[in-house]
């Protein structure tokens, strides 16, 4: 157990924060496993699993930490100095961890986020392989799978990162999780080789193109030198008698800025991680279930824009006032919209409705717009003619020329604007009030400029600015 005392405690206000959105995190996954039929939620039993272990662990409050590198880097008796003891097998040989291992670290009750609250949080470690010993795609589905997991990844080096080191932290950067990268064994280098190689590491995101993405998620202070498992030192014992003995003696492990670093990190924003992490995991199962719907009601969905589609042409072809074609047309619109998403059993308020409509409109690079031009010219011809009726009978054939036409136009655009709104309700899943993606833009808006977490703003806006309707 450590008895390593907190960091500075931060303001009650960012405290708040993180409460705020460990509970807004909550309501969405929640929300996001309730709410099926029965026969749905056999069919979607393997997304709604994941849901309820991401909701499990996160009322648990257990954040995970994981350790990547190459082998003999030291992985495992970083663990093991966290942890204060010797649970993890270390050795001389390459590859001494074969498959990925937890422990549970103890840490000390985190400051409470509220009066009579508590914010303790449990930590638990994952050992990996060495990231060089397994082979190709038995590699990669395990680091990828562990990173999933992980809410936090230390990355550990011995010296000066090789190019293979650099290309797994590029893919383990596309994770989406802060990451510390750990300088070990800093006890086999002289100072100035030691600050040489510590400099290096801080210019490691330098680089142009994609891989600059590294210097956004590894600050200086993301940085850090330790010596896990010091290399044993002799020692001249001399004995009261005046013998003299030599002797082998471990030092102990400098691990105290890590452990400073990673206490800090859980008491400033470890349940904000927490919640992030969990609503990153929620929104990858919500699409997955979005297109499951989607796909299993098409014929129902076919039949539902079509009736729509008779409906408002009927509607727009019989009614003599143009004004009220517009505004009948728009309204079937809404409606038709509303009714996808109840069919699909995706979340949609009239707002969030007639925000869709005005993007599928503007989207469609005006020719819904066109369309809706047009059949109001028509409307006003209808108008006119039905004006004319009474003083002259033949303008009925005139009236009803421009009723039809309108139908046409008016049923077209229906069925357009019932097939794009599909694709936007599978991309939409995961916005509306408490969508994973709407709670996660909150937190990371809330986040302050110092934290790990806004480190990860970038990443996550790319998945933002292709998800969003």
């Amino acid at each position: 157990m450590s008895n390593t005392p907190f960091p500075e405690t931060e303001p009650s206000p960012a405290r708040s924060r993180q409460e705020s959105h460990f509970n807004r995190a909550r309501s969405s996954i929640r929300r996001a496993i309730s709410g099926h039929s029965a026969k749905m939620r056999a069919i979607l039993r393997p997304e709604i699993e994941v849901l309820n272990s991401t909701l499990e662990k996160l009322d648990q409050g257990v954040i995970c930490i994981a350790a990547f590198g190459l082998v003999s880097r030291g992985k495992s008796a970083v663990l093991n100095a966290l942890i204060g003891q010797k649970i993890l097998q270390t050795g001389p040989l390459h590859g001494v961890t074969q498959y990925p291992r937890s422990v549970r670290w103890t840490i000390p009750p985190l400051p409470p986020l509220n009066k009579g609250g508590s914010s303790q949080v449990q930590v638990e470690l994952i050992d990996t392989p060495g990231l060089d010993e397994i082979e190709g795609q038995a590699r990669a589905k395990m680091a990828q799978d562990v990173a999933r997991q992980a809410d936090l990844i230390l990355f550990v080096v011995s010296g000066d990162i090789t190019r293979t080191e650099y290309e797994a932290l590029c893919q383990l950067r596309k994770a989406q999780k802060p990451i510390i990268l750990v300088f070990n064994k800093i006890d086999l280098y002289p100072e100035q080789d030691r600050q040489t190689i510590y400099a290096n590491l801080q210019r490691l995101g330098a680089a142009t193109g994609d891989d600059s993405i590294l210097q956004e998620l590894l600050s200086p202070d993301e940085i850090v030198m330790i010596a896990a498992e010091p290399a044993p030192l002799q020692v001249r014992v001399e004995m009261p008698d005046g013998k003299v003995s030599y002797e082998w003696e471990s030092p102990p492990a400098q691990i105290n800025e890590l452990k400073q670093k990673i206490l800090k990190i859980l008491n400033r924003e470890g349940r904000s991680l927490l919640a992030l992490n969990a609503l990153v995991q929620a929104r990858d199962v919500e699409e997955r279930i979005a297109r499951k719907s989607i796909e299993m009601r098409e014929k129902e969905a076919e039949d539902l824009i079509w009736q729509f589609t008779k409906y408002k042409a009927i509607a727009i072809a019989v009614n003599p006032i143009a004004f009220l074609d517009i505004v009948g047309g728009t309204l079937t619109d809404l409606a038709l919209i509303r009714a996808l998403a109840k069919l699909y059993n995706l979340p949609m308020t009239s707002y969030e409705a007639g925000k869709l409509l005005k993007t599928i409109l503007l989207s469609s690079g005006g020719l819904l717009l066109g369309e809706i031009g047009t059949s109001f010219l028509w409307g006003l011809g209808k108008s006119a003619a039905a004006i004319s009726a009474g003083e002259n009978p033949s303008n009925i054939t005139a009236f009803a020329g421009a009723a039809i036409a309108q139908a046409g136009i008016a049923g077209y655009g229906a069925y357009a604007i019932g097939r794009a709104a599909q694709v936007y309700l599978e991309k939409g899943c995961t916005w509306g009030q408490l969508g994973s993606n709407t709670v996660i833009q909150e937190i990371l808006n809330q986040v302050e400029s110092h934290t790990i977490l806004y480190r990860l703003r970038t990443e996550l806006q790319q998945h933002f600015d292709k998800s969003t309707p």
